[in-house]
């Protein structure tokens, strides 16, 4: 069938054209063969970005930590949360158990620490044991943090579903239909790893190489517009569509 036969056509075209960029973009990027031009760099930044990466993650230490200014903080956050996904993931811990596990373990160093001090301190008086007490201020600072940034997504999705944008509509259902499904294939603490992973690495990766991946996106974005155009010309603009007409009322 000839529409078959057109489709066919346009996704080897965007097969080969994602090759094609894929393969000057790594010469570019990593052997320093070419040079992107800066005047068009400016013009063609991601989603019409206008200010620095450092800027668009909020800077000061988020940023500081997710652009690895600070390596040591950056790759032991990094490092912890490997830990901590590791526990629970592949060596099947459960929460609970590492919880009351550290609470032993504390209260069994507390106790040693306790009667220790007596014995080698000689008759003099004990050393006093710190007390571990958690400032208030951490947990009103969490929940003022989840509570401001989820009304700030409930505010966001009521917005776009009374908007009237039926683009911008469709993207964020279906933008919440790829969650439910990759909810679906692995778990939450594993998506929340992934995510934590990505931003540790693909916003140092894009500051670093932000003028081939612009260019190499707007390329991909361009070829799949034309691409569109042909399969509206040649497939869809052929699909005939009923009318439909008002009843009129007397």
């Amino acid at each position: 069938m000839p529409e078959k036969t057109t489709a066919e056509n346009i996704f080897g075209s965007i097969v080969e054209t994602l090759a094609e960029s894929g393969s000057k973009q790594k010469s570019v990027s990593f052997f320093g063969e070419e040079k992107s031009n800066p005047v068009a760099s400016q013009f063609n930044r991601l989603f019409g970005r206008q200010k620095p990466v450092y800027n668009l993650l909020g800077g000061g230490k988020s940023a500081d930590v997710l652009l690895w200014r600070n390596k040591k903080v950056s790759a032991s956050f990094l490092t912890g949360a490997t830990a901590i996904w590791v526990l629970f993931e592949w060596l099947e811990y459960h929460c609970l158990t590492l919880v009351f596990f550290a609470l032993v373990l504390g209260m069994l160093a507390q106790f040693i620490w306790s009667n220790a001090s007596g014995l080698f301190s000689s008759g003099r008086s004990q050393t006093k044991v710190p007390r571990l007490v958690l400032p208030e201020e951490i947990f009103v600072n969490i929940a003022i943090t989840i509570s401001a940034e989820v009304n700030r997504a409930l505010s966001f999705l009521q917005d776009v579903a009374s908007g009237g944008n039926i683009k911008q509509l469709l993207v964020v259902l279906a933008s919440l239909w790829a969650a439910a499904v990759l909810g679906s294939w692995f778990s939450f603490l594993t998506v929340l790893y992934v995510g934590i992973v990505a931003a540790h690495t693909l916003p140092v990766f894009y500051e670093r190489y932000e003028d081939q991946v612009d260019s190499f996106v707007y390329k991909v974005l361009q070829q799949i517009q034309d691409n569109y155009r042909k399969l509206d010309d040649g497939v869809l603009s052929k699909i005939p569509k009923g009318k439909l007409k008002g009843k009129k009322f007397e």
